[in-house]
């Protein structure tokens, strides 16, 4: 029996190197990253990063009415949602006729919402200058249920709400939905905003990049002189869609999604499993039902942690071997946590379209703990991926994995 074939037919973007796919292509290509100094950070006691990725230069400013339930994350899911659905051609039918759906993540909802009502809330003991409308916006699922509303969405929605692999879980979740048949298009993807407490998460875990005064040269994925991540905000959007859908009504179709696998390590919250990691791979091969000789580019999740890295090298030559090129655009863009996994899809889909694979930005020896890999260098490589893969990896040992090809 065939099975429904799943393609990617609109893509949006609001990232720290550009806001729209072509504009962030040309910032791999062309050594542009995102990185800054964020002297606001120093207001925070304890806190030893002074460094993040955050997406500057964008106008969020909707009318209110339509937004007033919204934070920052949620525009900017908006944001990457519009560009999306421009990009695809999906008209107001289309979008309200019930075969049409959602799947979007976030690590939280709007930091900074969740900060003013806890400033009201909590210092006050009382609810004076409280707003109705700030709950929705920091609460857990507020990207998915805020682009339902704004889109008159009538089919379902999918929150999914697991840390670093949200966006990836939430085109996984859109892609299952349509392979099941029951929605003809989704909306996918995920966001997240910038704000201190997202650094201090991992600076307490001693897992933030301390090069304060040296944003060129950091963070460091798998290199030897690596010392932790960079946070980054942004958000991504998918549309995903059937074949035969995006055929029949003439859509252009940048790639199609031949595999995803997901599961959990099962061991340790924090700490990563290479186990579980080639895991995860090897459920998305199974379903692509393709060989792992068939991966021409990985784009590995690798956040520049010591543990992270290593594991996840180890992984890959597990299940790749060591001689498909792989990179971390995490080089460029820092972590954006919970929109990553949609970003590094969108940049995957990127290269293949163009004929080269990204390189790692900051890479000047590879520490020695890592596994051998084809490990690509500081300036871009010209080749011509056909198919490649995605990974992403969270806290509670939750590990995603996406197989994207030309059609």
């Amino acid at each position: 029996m065939s099975r429904t074939r799943v393609v990617v037919t609109g893509i949006g973007l609001a990232s720290p190197i550009g806001h729209t796919l072509r504009a962030a292509s040309g910032s791999l290509r062309e050594d542009r990253h995102g990185i800054a100094h964020m002297p606001e950070f120093a207001e925070i006691a304890h806190l030893q990063t002074r460094l993040a990725a955050p997406v500057r230069g964008l106008d969020l400013n909707y009318p209110r009415k339509k937004v007033r339930t919204m934070g920052r994350v949620s525009l900017l899911s908006l944001y990457a949602t519009e560009q999306a659905v421009a990009d695809a051609g999906i008209d107001e039918d289309m979008l309200r006729g019930g075969r049409t759906g959602v799947a979007y993540g976030s690590t939280s909802g709007s930091s900074s919402a969740n900060e003013e009502w806890c400033r009201k809330l909590f210092l006050t003991r009382g609810l004076a200058g409280v707003q109705s409308t700030e709950y929705i916006k920091f609460m857990s699922h507020t990207c998915a249920a805020n682009l339902g509303i704004y889109y008159g969405i009538t089919g379902r929605v999918i929150s999914t709400c697991s840390a670093c692999v949200s966006s990836s879980q939430a085109i996984g979740a859109a892609y299952e939905t349509i392979r099941a048949g029951a929605q003809d298009v989704m909306l996918c993807g995920g966001a997240e905003e910038m704000h201190f407490s997202h650094a201090a998460v991992f600076d307490i875990m001693f897992a933030t990049s301390r090069r304060n005064d040296e944003v060129d040269l950091t963070p460091r994925p798998f290199d030897k002189q690596r010392d932790g991540l960079v946070v980054g905000e942004g958000a991504g959007t998918f549309v995903l869609e059937s074949y035969e859908h995006a055929r029949a009504r003439g859509a252009h179709i940048y790639a199609e999604l031949l595999g995803y696998g997901t599961n959990c390590d099962g061991t340790h919250v924090t700490n990563p499993s290479a186990e579980g990691m080639a895991a995860a791979m090897k459920l998305a091969l199974r379903d692509a039902q393709i060989d792992a000789s068939r991966i021409d580019y990985v784009n590995a999740h690798a956040t520049a942690t010591e543990v992270g890295d290593i594991a996840e090298s180890i992984a890959t030559a597990k299940v790749i071997g060591a001689n498909t090129p792989i990179s971390s655009t995490k080089s460029f863009t820092g972590h954006t946590l919970g929109a990553c996994g949609a970003i590094e899809a969108a940049f995957c889909i990127a290269m293949m379209q163009e004929g080269w694979v990204a390189p790692n930005r900051t890479l000047d020896v590879v520490d020695p703990r890592c596994a051998k890999l084809d490990y690509v260098g500081k300036e871009p490589r010209s080749a011509r991926p056909r198919i490649t893969m995605s990974n992403n990896f969270a806290f509670g040992g939750i590990n995603t994995s996406l197989i994207l090809s030309l059609v």
